[in-house]
């Protein structure tokens, strides 16, 4: 049976039409009244790096508060703390972001909890039967919800293509361990000539860089942060993407099925707005690929991500983004960004997984 996927535009002419009464339409159409006023429900949202400005405001993110307000229930904004060693790293500059970026209670109207505590060791280990895992580790205070929105910025991603509401589950709901055993199989290679500036070391948080002869990476050390790979002025690192980024996405997809086993009760939102080449993880903001296109709400978040890849595609493309390829209707406009990448592996995974199916009937709300 194909699943449903409900899909409001962006068009507006009237106050009726605005995009906050759309994304009330919309959640009323997917999910009804799925909240009592016992429920204590975990809104999933991306706060934004310091920096990026394309993550879904909270003036957007508000609309869904108050609906499962209006249930009786109690929402609260939360993410997990990063890998990297950003502005969100540990939960005192995590919250501090979140709220320069616009998501304090009187704007978004609900409380922050960073869900894996203050240095991300507040984690729930959840058995999964997946090819790599049998057990991951989830966020705990996202575990213990008791039903969660996942509030997801559909854009493209480096390693993953893209990134939805998949990725979402998988690396927002998981903690920093849980994060570094994500991203363990796919460690940066050194393969262009080193000049040895320092730079790598110096952004290095765990020491794992050297210089001798060129740079060298302690693989024992490296937790695949991306930090080297992101400031190398000469671009000296790598990734080996034919091997070990499809396996780095099926970790993640495992990690999605680990978050789904967990919570019974998950609705999700894509926001296919602002839909730039980067995750909203990057301290920028880069021009869109595409138009905006609307928001699109679903009980399954294969059958949501792929009715937005779709969506995405049937675009086309903007000239003088970072989009060098596939412009026209129809291309696709992830492997246009990121050649080397098939983010659809995300969607045929997690299907195997049993997540969600590919199929699926997409209804039209005004």
């Amino acid at each position: 049976m194909p699943a449903e996927v409900y899909f409001s535009d962006f068009r507006a002419r009237s106050r009726n039409e605005n995009r906050g009464m759309k994304i009330q339409r919309i959640f009323d159409a997917a999910f009804g009244e799925p909240f009592s006023g016992d429920d204590i429900v975990a809104v999933k949202v991306h706060f934004g790096e310091r920096g990026n400005d394309s993550y879904v405001s909270p003036v957007l993110v508000r609309h869904v508060i108050e609906r499962i307000r209006e249930s009786g229930a109690s929402p609260f904004l939360t993410d997990t703390n990063t890998l990297y060693y950003g502005s969100r790293h540990n939960s005192v500059d995590h919250i501090e972001t979140a709220i320069l970026n616009g998501f304090d209670y009187s704007v978004a109207g609900a409380p922050l909890i960073i869900a894996d505590g203050l240095h991300g060791n507040n984690e729930v280990t959840v058995p999964v039967k997946g090819r790599h895992f049998s057990e991951v580790k989830i966020a705990g205070d996202i575990a213990e919800a008791s039903a969660m929105v996942v509030i997801s910025h559909f854009k493209g991603h480096g390693m993953s293509g893209f990134g939805g509401a998949l990725k979402n589950l998988a690396m927002g709901c998981a903690t920093i361990q849980g994060k570094i055993e994500q991203h363990e199989c796919a460690k940066p290679v050194v393969r262009g000539e080193c000049t040895e500036c320092g730079e790598c070391i110096s952004e290095c948080p765990v020491d794992a860089m050297t210089l001798h002869d060129g740079v060298m990476i302690e693989y024992d050390r490296c937790i695949a942060c991306m930090n080297c790979l992101d400031t190398c002025p000469s671009g000296v690192f790598d990734l080996d993407w034919e091997r070990d980024i499809p396996e780095f996405i099926e970790r993640m997809m495992e990690y999605a099925l680990g978050v789904t086993s967990t919570i019974d009760r998950i609705f999700y939102l894509n926001f296919l707005m602002d839909i730039t080449p980067d995750c909203d993880c990057v301290p920028w903001s880069d021009r869109n690929i595409v138009p905006d296109i609307g928001i699109l709400a679903s009980e399954d978040p294969v059958a949501v991500d792929t009715a937005s890849y779709h969506l995405v595609n049937q675009e086309e493309g903007i000239r003088g983004s970072m989009l060098e390829e596939n412009h026209e209707t129809g291309g696709d406009k992830f492997r246009g960004v990121w050649g080397d990448v098939d983010g659809t592996h995300q969607l045929v995974y997690a299907e195997k997984l049993g997540i969600g199916v590919r199929d699926y009937r997409l209804i039209e709300i005004p």
